[in-house]
C-alpha cells in the first residue's frame, strides 16, 4: 500500500544556486531510483534559526511530497542526507 511522506530538509545558504539546484536534483533521483513518486518537490523558504546550525544562522527549506510504498527509498534519503554537507537537517513525516 502505498503511503503519502512529506521530507523537509534544510540546506546550507553557502550554497550557489547551481550547487544547491544539483543537490535537489541529487536527493529528488535517490527517492526516484528506490521507488518512490515525487508528488512535488520546491523550495519553501529561507528562514532564520532560533539557534546556530552546523555554523549557520539560516538555511533554505525544501520540501519534497512522496509516494512510497516501502521504506527504501526514505531510508536511503535519510542515510545520505545524513553525510551530505549540503543538508543541515531533515525531518520525515506520514501525511
Amino acid at each position: 500500500m502505498e503511503k503519502n511522506y512529506e521530507i523537509t530538509y534544510i540546506i546550507a545558504p553557502n550554497l550557489d544556486d547551481a550547487a544547491k539546484t544539483a543537490l535537489v536534483e541529487r536527493f529528488d533521483k535517490i527517492l526516484t531510483d528506490n521507488g518512490a513518486e515525487i508528488v512535488d518537490s520546491k523550495d519553501w523558504s529561507k528562514r532564520r534559526f532560533a539557534y546556530e546550525i552546523g555554523g549557520f544562522n539560516e538555511g533554505i527549506y525544501h520540501v519534497v511530497n512522496i509516494k512510497a510504498s516501502d521504506d527504501k527509498a526514505l531510508n536511503e534519503f535519510d542515510r545520505l542526507s545524513k553525510i551530505a554537507d549540503g543538508i543541515l537537517r531533515h525531518m520525515i513525516v506520514v501525511r
